[in-house]
């Protein structure tokens, strides 16, 4: 009852992870314009996402435009664009799976084995998919960070950290508990179907060693010889042991 419990919260963090990664790869605030020293425009900002470059004026109006090309882009963009889609296909397909592994399903039956490879294959997608997550914006960040104190660049060449990028961290939090549930609810379980547990209190009683029993040489009996039958000798009578009549041959020995 309590995997079943921890199961659907693993599947409610692994869902909202996923949708929060949709969002974090369709949002354009991952750079973000920074306002400092004599930049005094501050009607109009500027947002720099994975796909699209978009301007705001007085938070108002918003305008986009699509990237061009995808080899004019930056190595840290282009490998964002495809870990964070990697990353949705992951989720999303370790989702699937795990609702087929959960205990509150019927697609698997009378097997708790193949349900429980079923759930850490599932967790394993879907820590695969955070890591795909925090690997591109953990990269983002740290060249935001980087330009931001490069004093080769001009104030109008900074950027600051976007929404995008908090997103993307939270979202990887979210994925990560997701797998984690996913894989490791089930493995107390196995230890505690393998194992036999014995009671402490229990009084425990030696068994009696038995006594062993002294068997008695047996005596040699010499055989005795064989004595060879004689043959019986046949004698003659005057009547058959047959026949109440005298035969021939003993009428004719009595004359």
């Amino acid at each position: 009852m309590a995997n079943s419990a921890l199961e659907i919260v693993g599947l409610c963090l692994t869902l909202v992870g996923l949708i929060m990664s949709a969002a974090t790869t369709g949002m354009p605030m991952w750079r973000v314009t920074a306002f400092i020293g004599e930049n005094i425009i501050v009607f109009e900002t500027r947002y720099e996402g994975l796909w699209m470059n978009c301007f705001r004026q007085a938070n108002i109006r918003m305008q986009c435009k699509v990237y061009d090309s995808l080899l004019a882009l930056s190595p840290d963009l282009q490998a964002a664009r495809g870990l964070m889609c990697c990353s949705l296909a992951l989720g999303g397909i370790g989702l699937l799976i795990a609702i087929v592994g959960m205990q509150c399903t019927a697609c698997i039956h009378n097997n708790s084995r193949a349900k429980r490879m079923v759930l850490i294959i599932a967790g394993s997608m879907i820590i695969g998919s955070c890591i795909c997550v925090i690997i591109p914006v953990s990269w983002t960040g740290h060249v935001i960070i980087r330009d931001f104190y490069n004093p080769l660049l001009i104030d109008a060449q900074r950027r600051e950290l976007g929404e995008a990028l908090y997103i993307g961290w939270v979202t990887s939090a979210f994925l990560f508990s997701g797998g984690c549930i996913f894989a490791c609810c089930n493995i107390s379980e196995d230890k505690g179907q393998d194992r036999y547990m014995y009671s402490r209190n229990s009084h425990y009683s030696a068994y009696p060693p038995q006594p062993q029993l002294l068997v008695q040489p047996q005596t040699f009996i010499q055989p005795q010889p064989l004595v060879q039958a004689q043959p019986l000798q046949r004698q003659s009578s005057i009547y058959s042991y047959d026949s109440r009549y005298p035969s021939i041959r003993s009428a004719v020995a009595y004359l």
